[in-house]
């Protein structure tokens, strides 16, 4: 017999209080944070965009925009469910003017119109003319208007490279935020 052995006892609940403290450092926070998302307490009320968020996986297409070759770049896409009025028309201009202010990430973003019905000739020889990069695309007004999130105004849309669209804006809304609402997106995203 070992005398130095000899004197000690082992504590038997020692090593199931470490394990119960292991189990509950590893699971305590995921069932909280569980906890948290189905009850919704301690949830932040405050949100870091401007825009209204389109977080239930449309695309385009669920408000009635077909495209004819996707591009893998985010998009600032226009609708004009009823024509282009001075509403559209000046969501156009704010589009491309985001466009620019993206310097030198410019390169991961384009702007589009897409309209339901045709534009007035002026107006169109002036898009080709001073808007040679706007992307055109065809607006199905009946899958439109069938779209709870689409309101009939004309509309401001942020599209992922996947073709999903994340935010919305109406005609009244601040440049400088969609702006800033973009350059978030792109510096977070690995995609486009």
């Amino acid at each position: 017999m070992n005398p130095t052995l000899a004197g000690r006892e082992p504590k038997r609940g020692h090593g199931r209080l470490q394990l119960l403290l292991i189990i509950g450092v590893v699971l305590g926070p995921m069932l909280l944070a569980s906890a948290m998302y189905r009850f919704g307490f301690w949830v932040p009320q405050s949100r870091s965009y401007d825009g209204v968020l389109i977080a239930n996986g449309l695309d385009r297409a669920a408000i009635g925009v077909t495209t004819a070759a996707a591009e893998r770049r985010w998009e600032l896409l226009v609708t004009a469910p009823q024509g282009c009025d001075a509403q559209c028309r000046e969501l156009v201009y704010l589009a491309r003017q985001i466009n620019i202010g993206l310097a030198r990430e410019a390169a991961r973003a384009s702007h589009a119109l897409a309209s339901a019905t045709p534009l007035d000739e002026a107006y169109e020889q002036r898009l080709r003319r001073e808007y040679p990069q706007l992307q055109r695309h065809a607006l199905d007004a009946g899958v439109y208007a069938r779209n709870p999130e689409a309101p009939a105004a004309p509309q401001l849309w942020i599209v992922d490279p996947h073709g999903n669209l994340v935010l919305r804006y109406d005609a009244g809304a601040n440049g400088k935020a969609i702006l800033d609402d973009l350059k978030y997106l792109l510096k977070i995203s690995q995609i486009g």
